[in-house]
């Protein structure tokens, strides 16, 4: 049985599952040390079923969970910060490429107890590393530890790469390149108490971000979470998609990309997987041309951004170009109440400020009001969204949301409200203040 998951926007992850020997196949116990031929199994072993941990943000999982099982994968369990499947290091490569809000790909390694530092740099220098890094590459660690003789999770990093490094050394009497960076292949440890987990990050830089956004704006969403948003929002992406207030382009960017059916991995050409020994560099590339097939530009649904700032429009319009989806959003430069309208329905969202610097919430309060009376006048019909971490502010938009879908963007506490504009008879209800 697994256990659940933590996790926080400074990337400590908690993952416990339940494991036993060495390296595990279900129902099978391996020995790495009773095969002679290491690079042949290597190549064979990456072939293995064994268990897979999909990372993905606090409150993200349930949209993580539709994106595997619309892949064809079957759901081990969910935990509050990711998904559990089995499959082989080819599986590996198909999640990372394919999926929008994920963090990160796992792939179980081994499990073992460690009360200590010098237990567990024993039992990670006894891992047969040489099979699965490569002895000219780089790598880097990431950890989580809740041990008690542990006062700060990087000396449980520093102590898994000396272990990795001495067998190294060992060997070939070389010491391999380590460091933070993230683009090489890469360690995940997680130490709970005595028990201890290693896994391979496949991913290596983070799936949340797709590669696109050359020119940010301001403090802007994170594409995993927009991603996210609008799996939220039930788009079918056949209906207009508006997103007034728009600044970098992330919603209107990923609303074309769901639309176009365009893979975030298609924007992406380097993930840890690759620098690992055994990667089948073949495999991958058909993958990817599989990818590319997929793509539909004959979409006729209308996907329109807007913002009153010239430079946030021209920097959304440069994302949209590096994501392949500029001719497919029209651009606007406009107050957010002047954003064309276009069809009887579909969606509109809105990512406005937050107001958590001293003295911003009182000149938002009418920004907010402004929200709810555009929402009114100019998008009858349609299902209106705010994401907003600023819960007083939202009780200033002056309508009650049908639907409050919790989120986290960074640490910040957030939701997605969702106000439905009935034309016709129906009526939404002002919300008290």
């Amino acid at each position: 049985m697994h256990a659940g998951l933590h996790y926080s926007m400074q990337v400590m992850i908690v993952i416990g599952v339940c494991f036993a020997g060495i390296l595990l196949v279900p129902g099978i116990s391996i020995n790495l040390n009773s095969i002679s031929n290491k690079l042949t199994f290597m190549e064979q072993l990456f072939q293995i079923t064994t268990d897979i941990f999909i990372a993905c943000p606090k409150r993200v999982a349930t949209y993580l969970r539709q994106e595997v099982e619309s892949l064809g994968y079957q759901i081990k369990q969910e935990s509050v910060a990711g998904i559990y499947v089995e499959g082989t290091m080819d599986d590996c490569i198909r999640l990372n490429m394919a999926l929008r809000c994920a963090y990160r790909v796992l792939f179980f390694i081994k499990k073992f107890r460690a009360t200590n530092a010098n237990e567990l740099y024993k039992e990670i220098r006894k891992i047969e590393w040489e099979n699965i890094l490569l002895k000219d590459g780089y790598f880097t660690v990431e950890s989580y530890s809740n041990n008690e003789t542990i006062n700060d999770t990087r000396f449980t990093s520093l102590r898994t790469k000396d272990a990795i490094a001495d067998r190294f050394v060992e060997l070939y009497r070389k010491r391999p390149d380590s460091g933070s960076e993230k683009n090489a292949a890469s360690v995940y440890i997680h130490w709970d108490e005595d028990e201890v987990t290693v896994y391979i990050d496949t991913s290596g830089e983070t799936l949340a971000k797709h590669g696109y956004r050359k020119m940010p704006h301001k403090a802007p969403m994170i594409e995993g979470l927009a991603a996210a948003n609008i799996m939220a929002m039930q788009w079918n992406t056949e209906t207009t998609f508006v997103n007034p207030m728009c600044g970098s382009g992330t919603l209107a960017i990923e609303a074309a990309l769901m639309a176009s059916h365009r893979a975030p991995g298609l924007l992406r050409d380097n993930y840890a997987f690759m620098h690992l020994v055994g990667y089948d560099k073949d495999f991958y590339v058909q993958e990817k041309s599989k990818l590319r097939k997929q793509i539909d530009d004959n979409i006729t649904v209308k996907i329109i951004a807007s913002d009153i700032n010239e430079t946030a429009v021209n920097a959304a319009r440069h994302n949209a170009g590096e994501a392949g989806v500029q001719h497919l959003i029209d651009f606007q430069i406009c107050d957010f109440r002047e954003t064309e309208i276009v069809g009887s329905k579909g969606v509109v969202i809105l990512n406005p400020e937050y107001g958590l610097r001293l003295g911003d919430e009182e000149e938002l309060e009418a920004v907010y009001k402004a929200m709810g009376d555009f929402f009114k006048q100019k998008c009858k019909g349609f299902n209106c969204f705010i994401f907003t971490g600023n819960m007083y502010l939202a009780k200033k938009i002056g309508l009650k949301a049908s639907r409050r879908i919790e989120f986290y963007n960074g640490t910040i506490d957030c939701r997605l409200l969702k106000f439905e504009m009935y034309d016709g008879s129906r009526r939404t209800v002002r919300i008290e203040e």
